[in-house]
């Protein structure tokens, strides 16, 4: 199972159709499903008078476009390979993020809205007349549990929260917006002025048991049926750098994957204190049949707990996913600057990608640079470039400078990047300051 290098492909930029194609128009059907629920309100909404005519009718449209949010944001995350491969993980991450805020904030402005304009309606207090909602109108009581549960897991896994919660934690909290949605759902139907006859309650339903039958193909049924064809399990777990082990997976007709340099995939390893948790972890090397290598770094339980498998541990295995591929490319000079553990996906790239490649690896200590035996050997079949950067950030400087130095026409480069959150960010800006605008950027945070 030692690592082999192969010859790359022919080194010629790949052709694919245009970048953003797919990202815009995910974003455009989303902001035309947006102005069609609108179009509901308007037009079962002849006039409106009064305070409470415009509260209510505050609070008949964010319940709507919060009920149309809902299943976008789970859609976002259901890991449609197109949606996958096109757009990204990552940033379909941070739409869901962004949506995800947005939805609480809809629920929030719908829940304050439509009880004062109905108070103002009925003569009634607000206290009165949400307690009156709650224990009376159909589906209130469902409708209130999915609310409450919606917030606290929205205050949970905000940012500041988010910081202190292990990936485990913040995926089981994640599924309890399942519930939440389902729990809400009816009130949408049993109250809804605007869900009611015509074609907008068949098309309501259509997007809920659609978004349904999506989730249960893409999340549950598909991933059994793979972990049934292959039959992963574990080879052997290699030390590769202080708290970092490849771990080395067999299994049957791999090639089927179609898994691609730069992918990951969400490992479930069936050993005690693993089961339940599907975590991502990146391929390091090109699938070589019938073995997949990952590289994992003790960054918490469960990465630790992956150092101590033991051979012909079961492995259930979610994916490809990820955009951070040679689909990408569109030059033939490219730049592979990685940090730490970054350089997992980044390896894999060096092997693969065509053209003119140089790679910078960053690291605090000698001991930390990953796979240098592989890379220079990499290199040296192809004739490619690789620079070890070691050091403290006081100690290396500017990485500005840095970069400029180790690859000097850097304006002309494409750059794959791939580290923890603070170096990104320094890289990013150090970047577009040299003159690079094509940068191509793997996120580790979740």
């Amino acid at each position: 199972m030692a690592a082999s290098v192969t010859q790359p492909p022919p080194a010629a930029v790949r052709h694919q159709a245009p970048e953003g194609l797919v990202p815009g128009a995910v974003l455009a059907a989303v902001a035309l499903g947006a102005l069609g629920v609108l179009a509901l309100w308007w037009r079962d909404t002849a006039f409106v008078s009064g305070a409470a005519g415009w509260l209510s009718g505050a609070g008949r449209i964010s319940g709507l476009l919060a009920g149309y949010a809902a299943p976008v944001l789970l859609l976002l995350m259901a890991r449609i390979p197109l949606l996958e491969r096109e757009v990204g993980a990552d940033r379909l991450a941070r739409w869901h993020a962004f949506g995800g805020r947005y939805l609480v904030g809809l629920v929030t402005l719908h829940v304050l809205t439509i009880v004062w304009g109905y108070a103002l309606t009925d003569g009634r207090g607000v206290v009165g007349e949400g307690v009156d909602i709650v224990l009376h109108y159909p589906d209130m009581l469902k409708a209130t549990a999915g609310t409450l549960l919606l917030f606290a897991t929205g205050t949970l896994c905000a940012r500041i929260a988010r910081r202190r919660l292990g990936y485990d934690a913040w995926y089981y909290l994640h599924l309890a917006t399942y519930l939440a949605v389902a729990l809400a759902f009816g009130h949408q139907l049993s109250t809804g002025a605007d869900l009611g006859d015509g074609p907008a309650r068949p098309a309501w339903y259509a997007l809920y048991l659609g978004t349904l039958a999506v989730l249960g193909w893409y999340r549950l049924a598909l991933p059994y049926l793979r972990d049934r064809r292959h039959r992963l399990r574990v080879a052997e777990v290699r030390p590769e750098g202080p708290g970092v082990v490849s771990v080395f997976l067999v299994g049957e007709q791999v090639e089927r994957l179609r898994a691609e340099p730069g992918q990951f995939f969400r490992l479930e390893f069936k050993a005690p204190g693993l089961r339940w948790a599907a975590n991502p972890y990146s391929l390091s090397a090109p699938v070589r049949p019938p073995f997949l290598r990952f590289t994992v770094k003790d960054l918490g339980e469960h990465s630790a707990a992956v150092a101590k498998l033991r051979p012909g541990t079961p492995v259930r295995a979610e994916g490809p996913y990820g955009a951070f591929t040679g689909r990408r490319q569109r030059r033939r000079k490219v730049l592979l600057l990685a940090a730490g553990v970054g350089i997992t996906p980044l390896r894999a790239l060096f092997e693969t990608l065509p053209g003119e490649l140089t790679l910078i690896q960053r690291a605090r200590r000698p001991e930390d640079l990953l796979f240098q035996d592989e890379l220079a050997a990499i290199a040296a079949r192809r004739g490619a470039a690789v620079h070890p950067v070691v050091g403290t950030r006081a100690e290396v400087g500017d990485l500005g400078a840095v970069l400029r130095r180790l690859v000097p026409d850097l304006a002309r480069h494409e750059v794959f990047l791939c580290g923890p959150e603070e170096f990104s960010a320094d890289a990013v800006r150090a970047l577009h300051a040299a003159g690079v605008r094509r940068i191509h950027h793997e996120a580790f945070g979740f």
